[in-house]
């Protein structure tokens, strides 16, 4: 019977020979990123200013790891919007932002649920971007669960 060392050493070789500290996007998620990026123009809601924003998640964003069959791949695509942000409970709001929000963004605390894997998001703050240096000021706002 094979010794625990060498499945140990096998995972091991795999890992250091399928996965690197950046790979480079590969056509397939370029298109897939693409495809999406025409939604990128969507608003949010009519008039106001605000934008779903496409961003790349899941294992090729995170792990960067290089399928072994080319026709095979994992690249996830999440919208956000451009006057919505989610932090960690009890994080301090951010003072700047990208210039793909809004000027006005609410902001949600991410909280722990009974259930695993799951979360609340709780309204918190809501911030405005101060026109003379750029920077966002945090105004505590009503705190409801969603």
């Amino acid at each position: 019977m094979a010794d625990v060392r060498d499945y140990d050493n096998i995972v091991t070789i795999f890992l250091l020979n399928t996965c690197g500290l950046c790979q480079g996007l590969t056509v397939d998620t370029l298109s897939a990123f693409g495809q999406s990026a025409s939604f990128a123009t969507v608003r949010a809601s009519p008039d106001d200013g605000n934008y779903f924003t496409p961003t790349i998640t899941g294992s090729v964003a995170e792990f960067y790891i290089q399928t072994m069959l080319s026709c095979v791949g994992d690249t996830d695509i999440m919208y956000h919007r451009s006057d919505e942000l989610a932090i960690p409970a009890g994080t301090a709001p951010p003072t700047q932002l990208p210039d793909e929000f809004h000027s006005r963004v609410k902001v949600y605390e991410i909280v722990d649920s009974e259930f695993q894997g799951y979360v609340y998001l709780v309204s918190s703050y809501l911030l405005t971007e101060c026109i003379d240096d750029g920077k966002y000021n945090a105004v505590r706002y009503q705190r409801l669960y969603l």
